[in-house]
């Protein structure tokens, strides 16, 4: 279970605002990856109910996902959020647009946090502070709370994008490379979000192209 140890060290410092900040989506065919940033208020023990709701999201099931969502909105001191499109992971690669969904997602943030806890990323040129921490969503609460909102904003997109795209199965997936969603690749091609740098994309286009 995460803990606040590593939020509680900053503020020790002097360091009061630490966003958490985390991704989804860096693995699929399709859809965009998001990424979060979430401040939790200073002032927490860390023996608040409801952050027993908190953990890495993929240890948890879609409704607790959906509750812990609910709860980091009701407590969290600020949240931001952004996402990179398929076009540009396309055009970038996925570690840049990640990093810049990332980044953006802080900039999103409605004050200014002191210092980022990362989920085990590395930034050569971070406008602020910040540690890197390894499977930090299961660590810090900070990063907990933003791989929830990320994995609960991009899940939503997903199951938006399934009516927008029928055919691919999108709500069940999530854009994932699952066998079903190989098999709905091959059968109908590419849609507009698919990621057409990704190999299964590639080649999908490829035979819908007779290539």
């Amino acid at each position: 279970m995460p803990d606040l140890l590593l939020e509680q060290g900053l503020h020790n410092r002097g360091l009061r605002l630490i966003a958490g900040v985390d991704e989804a989506g860096r693995g699929p065919l399709a859809g965009p990856v998001v990424a979060a940033a979430v401040i939790l208020p200073p002032d927490l023990t860390g023996n608040e109910p409801w952050l027993e709701l908190l953990d890495d999201s993929k240890r948890l099931s879609p409704a607790q996902r959906e509750r812990a969502v609910a709860v980091i909105e009701e407590h969290a001191l600020a949240i931001g959020v952004a996402q990179a499109e398929s076009q540009e992971i396309d055009r970038k690669g996925i570690s840049p647009a990640t990093i810049g969904a990332m980044m953006q997602a802080v900039a999103n943030l409605p004050v200014q946090p002191h210092h980022l806890l990362l989920d085990f990323v590395y930034i050569s040129s971070c406008p602020l502070p910040y540690d890197t921490v390894v499977k930090g969503d299961s660590i810090s609460y900070s990063i907990a709370a933003a791989s929830n909102i990320a994995k609960v904003t991009r899940d939503r997109w997903m199951k938006q994008a399934d009516a927008l795209y029928p055919g691919y199965a999108f709500a069940r997936h999530k854009g994932y490379p699952t066998a079903e969603h190989v098999a709905r690749l091959n059968e109908l091609g590419p849609c507009q979000i698919h990621r057409r740098s990704y190999a299964p994309v590639r080649e999908a286009a490829g035979r819908a192209n007779g290539v």
